[in-house]
């Protein structure tokens, strides 16, 4: 016990290395809101193009479907080493400017946007699927109700379907937004300094796991507050949708015969 202590709640250890830890949680935040904002909003325009009607715009939903089943298949590692791999390579080849092939936008490294460019590409998948869960929940009398306006498809979709999706699906993004910011560690494969690696190399440095345990502490101060946030949306949305209540009140004397005593007092 006293060694579990010492090796991993080292509070001196702690606080000695705490800035670089903070650093690396920094790091972290920015990957998960970064990848989390370009996420939602590819799998929104995935889960608009899967929900196209008609059999001339067909070949758009086919490749909606197939993006989304691909992408949900293949590891978040994989499409990592992917992604970089391939934008060195095309920009090495001329193929692509070297703007886009090593990116270095906003000042952040090349690693920092393959790591956005890969989260966006596989949860992008995983939340079209949420968001389209959302659309089908929404009773299809609404968009008859729409296109009886004279609303078209697509605006339909966009003022009367898709709000009401996205309110009914918060609490399952969230969830996949917490799963986003907890696979941003292996973005330290590509050599980002975020709090996982920050706290191994304190690890392999001091001898001591903890900046592992001080990096998870940082991890749970945010998660944790998220996952009460979704439990609150949902129970709200429950009681929102929650059929039934107080019985009715009884009907008030009016002074008239009941009818079954035929009126006789």
């Amino acid at each position: 016990m006293d060694f579990i202590l010492d090796y991993y709640f080292d509070f001196g250890v702690m606080g000695d290395e705490f800035d670089p830890i903070l650093t690396g949680f920094w790091l972290t935040l920015k990957l998960s809101i970064v990848g989390g904002i370009t996420s939602l909003t590819w799998g929104l325009i995935l889960a608009v193009l899967r929900q196209l009607p008609g059999r001339a715009l067909a070949p758009f939903r086919w490749l909606a479907i197939a993006y989304i089943d691909v992408f949900r298949g293949i590891p978040f590692l994989l499409i990592l080493f992917l992604v970089s791999g391939s934008l060195a390579a095309f920009q090495s080849e001329g193929v692509i400017p070297r703007e886009l092939g090593i990116p270095t936008w906003f000042g952040e490294g090349s690693p920092f946007w393959y790591g956005v460019i890969s989260l966006t590409i596989t949860y992008g998948a995983y939340m079209a699927e949420v968001y389209r869960a959302g659309i089908e929940a929404v009773p299809g009398g609404q968009t008859e109700a729409a296109r009886s306006l004279g609303m078209s498809h697509g605006q339909a979709m966009r003022y009367v379907i898709v709000p009401q999706a996205v309110r009914k699906v918060i609490p399952p993004l969230l969830n996949d937004f917490i799963a986003l910011m907890k696979d941003t560690s292996i973005v330290s494969v590509l050599g980002v300094i975020e709090v996982v690696q920050a706290g191994r190399d304190v690890a392999s440095e001091r001898f001591n796991g903890s900046g592992l345990v001080l990096g998870a502490i940082l991890f749970l101060i945010v998660t944790i507050p998220l996952a009460r946030l979704v439990d609150y949306l949902i129970a709200r949305e429950q009681r929102r949708t929650q059929r039934g209540g107080k019985p009715a009140p009884a009907p008030a004397a009016t002074g008239m015969a009941d009818p079954g005593t035929g009126g006789n007092a």
